[in-house]
């Protein structure tokens, strides 16, 4: 069944590992498809999102393998040029290989790109950028066609900041004639990943992780080869956890510097932290004060994906928390599931305004989109009692092994019903006594 089931109320306590960026991974691979030869993500994350891009890369023509967690592409005749929608319905990162189609074959087909359901997330900017490069585009009912006789450097400037959108014009920039010149772009460290790993394959890029990124185009790229940087929203993800449960942790693998906007909202709510040597030790015993009010930013601001999980420890803490959500406009479904364990979350408009302070309950909730699929997760660490989780597929989308690595924690989960979930949560409690 597409679902797990939690016994809360345990603090969580232990070291886990975190696992590859599932949004530096997915940009790497549309990339590799510009070398007409083998490349390797090494430390990639087996997540649905990346299996679902790898089926579109064997769609289009190249071949595949795992190497334990490397992943090798060999690229050499991935010369198709259509992606059906069976495909981008799943996942709306398959945009942005509409630039890489055009900067290999000069055409594209997609069908509309989908994924979680968190607000309307236009695509607008991405083909404005390609349209800039010189790419023609049909936008049709059901599915987005471009054809170019060339891609030409250009002057795009955004007229607000979309990750997306700038990896499509870096994408698209690379093999160009010309130089492109890429003005108010996103900077989030996916972004930077993503030009480091064009540049290890002969990428002529400049000013990543500024506002402005320089792109002079070149005639042919070199296969890839990339360790994939541990997954900042994943961390922050555990690190939530640990807060909700008041609990300690240490995280192996640990995203330093790329979480500095939570982990200062972190210590505001009563945590402590301390980098050593690669880890987070990560204390959340004293986590107790309210976030008066908070919004979600473009990096290096607080990070949209981290919204949710904060969202359920603010369930936990006494006293009125706000936080304001100014990325998509759709994205506190998950509030509604955490007011069933007892939570007391009004949404008015952007704002989601939390009266912490009541002991959650078991219950059963339903994701709807993958992180405020974590934060039910996260809400049920917390609570008394069983909680069960139906919409897990949502999760696995960017989660390799939540379930493990919680119980590592000392969590307990299970992903299937029945006996065996009753014998483990009474093996734990003795454990306990």
């Amino acid at each position: 069944m597409d679902e797990i089931r939690i016994a809360g109320g345990k603090p969580l306590s232990g070291t886990v590992s975190v696992q590859g960026s599932k949004n530096a991974a997915l940009p790497m691979m549309a990339a590799s498809l510009l070398h007409r030869g083998v490349s390797v993500l090494k430390g990639c994350p087996k997540i649905a999102d990346v299996f679902c891009m790898e089926s579109i890369l064997k769609e289009l023509g190249a071949v595949t393998w795992w190497e334990g967690h490397d992943l090798y592409m060999d690229c050499t005749h991935g010369d198709g040029k259509s992606i059906p929608c069976v495909f981008t319905g799943k996942m709306r990162s398959s945009v942005i290989l509409l630039g890489a189609l055009l900067g290999r074959c000069g055409s594209g087909c997609l069908g509309y790109p989908g994924g979680c359901v968190i607000g309307q997330r236009p695509i607008d900017l991405h083909l404005y950028a390609l349209r800039k490069l010189g790419a023609e585009i049909a936008e049709e009912p059901f599915f987005i066609s471009a054809s170019c006789s060339g891609l030409t450097g250009a002057e795009i400037t955004f007229p607000h900041k979309s990750v997306g959108a700038t990896e499509q014009g870096i994408l698209g920039a690379v093999l160009a004639k010309g130089e492109t010149c890429l003005e108010n772009c996103a900077r989030e460290p996916e972004i930077q990943w993503l030009c480091r790993y064009l540049r290890g394959m002969g990428a002529d890029i400049r000013g990543d992780g500024g506002d402005c990124i320089y792109i002079k185009g070149v005639k042919e790229l070199r296969g890839g080869e990339m360790e994939v940087p541990p997954d900042r929203i994943v961390a922050g993800t555990y690190l939530c956890a640990c807060a909700a449960t008041r609990g300690k942790i240490v995280l192996e693998n640990y995203p330093d510097g790329e979480l500095d906007a939570f982990l200062k909202v972190y210590g505001k709510m009563g945590g402590q932290y301390k980098a050593k040597s690669g880890k987070l030790i990560a204390d959340g015993s004293g986590v107790g004060y309210p976030i008066p009010f908070l919004e979600t930013e473009v990096y290096p601001g607080f990070p949209t994906d981290l919204q949710s999980p904060l969202l359920a420890v603010l369930a936990t803490i006494p006293g009125k928390s706000c936080i304001r959500e100014t990325i998509f406009e759709a994205r506190f479904k998950a509030a509604a599931e955490i007011n069933r364990m007892g939570a007391g979350i009004t949404v008015e408009g952007n704002d989601a305004w939390i009266q912490g302070g009541s002991s959650l309950h078991g219950s059963t909730v339903y994701a709807e989109e993958l992180r405020g699929g974590a934060a039910l997760v996260i809400a049920a660490l917390a609570a008394r009692g069983e909680t069960v989780v139906r919409g897990y597929s949502y999760i696995c989308r960017g989660y390799e092994h939540i379930c493990e690595d919680l119980t590592a924690l000392g969590g307990v989960i299970m992903k299937d019903t029945g006996t065996n979930f009753n014998e483990k949560k009474q093996s734990t409690n003795s454990i306990a006594q």
